[in-house]
């Protein structure tokens, strides 16, 4: 398939996550749990009292803040990752693929380099931010998927997603109206919503990347 299909990305998210739930709501989950690991061993103070300024915050709070951007970050491409593989190859996912620590430093600095971009964007003009994250959107799939570096991945992403933005921003839409419902089925529903969500996401990239790459 050459085109970028909304409902063919969700279905053949849909499919893949029938074939072996079980291993995707795993993974998804612990991930989760690492990411919020930091701040659950030393939360930033809080006000006791409504108006009343927050106590500053201990060296080991600050320590744990530091800690929890490089986690999530980890967490980031451990999502890249898994998504990719699930993709690819639902059969042979295993926990283990989450922990794919080799590209740290190209995932970071196309994280960074996007960040920007996108700050900037919506600083001008709110279109401008979106456009711009949806045309970087899959800088970080490229570090990943290519070995690609950040400049190289930056520009990479743009090439790719030419043409599709409108289809890319609908599946946005159509994957954050899911994440929704998932929500507001006691949260439990997200673990099958977010699943979802990430192979979708790499389904698109790989339509994208077959037509562009």
């Amino acid at each position: 398939m050459n085109t970028l299909s909304v409902g063919e990305c969700i279905g053949y998210a849909w499919e893949t996550f029938k074939r072996r739930p079980w291993i995707l709501i795993g993974g998804v989950l612990l991930a989760c749990v690492i990411s919020g690991l930091p701040q659950a061993i030393a939360p930033y103070p809080v006000p006791s009292e409504p108006g009343v300024p927050s106590p500053p915050p201990s060296t080991l709070a600050i320590v744990t803040g530091l800690v929890s951007i490089v986690v999530s970050i980890f967490v980031s491409m451990a999502f890249v990752t898994f998504a990719l593989r699930a993709h690819d190859n639902i059969e042979a996912l295993t926990i283990s693929d989450l922990w794919n620590p080799a590209p740290f430093w190209r995932f970071l600095g196309a994280y960074i380099l996007v960040a920007l971009t996108v700050a900037v964007g919506f600083i001008l003009l709110i279109v401008p931010g979106v456009i711009a994250s949806l045309g970087l959107a899959f800088a970080p799939y490229l570090t990943i998927d290519r070995g690609m570096g950040p400049i190289d991945a930056y520009k990479g992403s743009w090439h790719i997603t030419k043409g599709s933005k409108w289809q890319l921003f609908l599946l946005v839409l159509a994957l954050i109206g899911l994440n929704i419902l998932g929500a507001l089925a006691l949260l439990v529903g997200l673990l099958v919503t977010l699943p979802i969500t990430l192979i979708a996401t790499a389904h698109a990239y790989r339509v994208l990347e077959s037509r562009n790459g």
